[in-house]
């Protein structure tokens, strides 16, 4: 068995990698996934969809690698996190779509969690802020919504899960019906949900009793790196053992080979988010970034600080499919260089409110400095911009946390493929940004997580021996430059802020 198999299940598409023990791609495929905006503020996903699109791309790499079940040593899972899905445990059946960690809808919750006085017990317990973003909300949304969801939870009847949780219920679910499935989480995703205690690293009792959620609802608990269960038989012609989970981001800093504190990671996603390994114990943030669990591994915990962009990736599909100014992804960048510069725009795209530093839920998108003069290549360079903008305001949090430089940032996703995007990053934030030779390093990293478990590579030092530099950006603006760009933006994104009433 030499190789390893990732499903990647995110925001926008479900994707399947095959690696090789050198961490190389052998094959990998990939379906889009039916985004639902049902109202203003809110996302949802076809559950349905994410399976079938997710078991659909997983056969594709197989076979496309001409390989069968029988040369795969595990799989590794990573996930969109706090999205939210809640099913029948009986019939496998889910009692609506999954609601998407971009949903606003849950920002009245949140505020009743604020007015009544529990942010600071909130924080010291989850290291999170209160904010839509993560499951609660949208758990206590679906049990008070959705018809007698809420009786047949209290009766132990429905099982709540993120996403990882869903496809292993499915990936495990014997086709005769004579065992149960798994329902099961990583520690990484379960930290997402805002019910889960860093410390003790288990739900807290406590919190599930401020909201109202009963502990029936919920998955066990474990480790990110450790063989969980075996697929069903039907599914790949052969068990396969799944032995790696972990939210996408943390799946990231994992592929990257930030196993030390104080090494950092950005991806760029349909959303941005900045993680930085802070070691064993948990940091809790003074500068509202939020504190999270990295992976748990055996005995050994990793901690790391992060900071959420809602919207990054999202602004170029906007791009596509709102403005329809760009017909694919790849046309931002040469658009974006017909222009020299920003020619004065700045855009704000807090579709979905703001996130780190910021969490403003009811700032909204905006575009400033239009001028007859205005192109489609100032708007397609404004988004990209925005991008890196919201990272430095991240990194500059980050910097006050942690106390540390960062004198240098990886960088993966889907949009690090844009050197244009990368270069005025690194000029923005006055570091060295660099991208290494494969990109997927969210795969990479539940691949890794499940290679480790059963012995497919021997410790995180092999894995690092790995690692190979693509191209490493360097900052070439000058500092006076990039301030008095800086300054501008937050013109703008103060202007953005608190746009709808609450």
């Amino acid at each position: 068995m030499n190789f390893v198999l990732a499903l990647d299940q995110g925001t926008s598409s479900s994707r399947a990698i095959i690696f090789d023990h050198t961490g190389q791609i052998v094959s990998a495929a990939q379906r889009e996934t039916l985004q639902i905006f049902p109202s203003a503020g809110w996302v949802e996903h076809d559950p349905w969809d994410i399976w079938n699109t997710q078991l659909e791309v997983a056969k594709i790499a197989i076979d496309q690698a001409r390989l069968t079940a029988a040369d795969i040593a595990a799989i590794g899972i990573t996930n969109q996190r706090e999205t939210t899905l809640i099913w029948d445990r009986e019939t496998g059946q889910p009692i609506g779509n999954a609601i998407v960690w971009q949903d606003r809808r849950t920002a009245c919750f949140c505020d009743k969690l604020k007015a009544d006085g529990h942010i600071e017990l909130i924080r010291s317990k989850t290291g999170l802020e209160i904010d839509a973003y993560f499951s609660a909300g949208k758990i206590d949304w679906m049990l008070n919504n959705i018809p007698h969801a809420r009786e047949k939870a209290n009766r132990g009847e429905l099982a709540y899960g993120t996403v990882d949780s869903w496809l292993i219920w499915n990936l495990t679910k014997p086709e005769n019906g004579n065992s149960s499935p798994l329902h099961v989480t990583d520690v990484s995703n379960a930290s997402r949900s805002m019910l889960f205690n860093l410390e003790s690293m288990e739900f807290d009792d406590s919190l599930l009793q401020l909201m109202n959620i009963p502990q029936e609802l919920l998955p066990s608990i474990v480790d990110s790196s450790g063989i969980v269960g075996r697929t069903a038989t039907h599914l790949f012609g052969r068990q396969i053992p799944i032995a790696g989970i972990a939210g996408d981001q943390q799946a990231a800093l994992f592929g990257q080979g930030c196993f030390s504190p104080g090494l950092a990671k950005n991806t760029y996603g349909t959303g941005c988010f900045m993680l930085m390994n802070v070691g064993e114990k948990p940091s809790i943030s003074r500068h509202r970034m939020l504190s999270t669990v990295g992976w748990r591994i055996g005995s050994k915990k990793c901690y790391a600080l992060e900071g959420s962009v809602f919207i990054a990736g999202a602004v170029t599909q906007w791009l596509r499919d709102g403005l329809e100014i760009i017909s694919s992804a790849a046309e931002i960048e040469p658009l974006a260089k017909t222009v020299p510069d920003n020619g004065g725009i700045y855009m704000v795209p807090a579709f979905a409110g703001l996130g780190a530093p910021h969490w403003d839920a009811y700032a909204r998108g905006c575009i400033f400095g239009i001028t007859r003069g205005t192109s489609s290549g100032h708007f397609a360079r404004a988004a990209l911009e925005s991008i890196a903008f919201q990272v430095a305001d991240v990194l500059d949090a980050m910097r006050l946390d942690s106390g540390q430089s960062i004198s240098e940032l990886r960088v993966d996703g889907g949009a690090c493929k844009n050197n244009l995007l990368l270069q005025f990053q690194a000029d923005i934030l006055g570091a060295t940004v660099i991208r290494p030779t494969v990109i997927e390093t969210t795969a990479l990293g539940a691949a890794y997580l499940a290679g480790l478990a059963v012995g497919f590579w021997k410790s995180e030092t092999e894995l690092l021996k790995q690692s190979q530099i693509d191209q490493a950006f360097e900052p070439s603006m000058s500092r006076d430059q990039a301030m008095a760009l800086r300054r501008r933006w937050d013109k703008a994104l103060s202007r953005s802020m608190s746009w709808e009433d609450a």
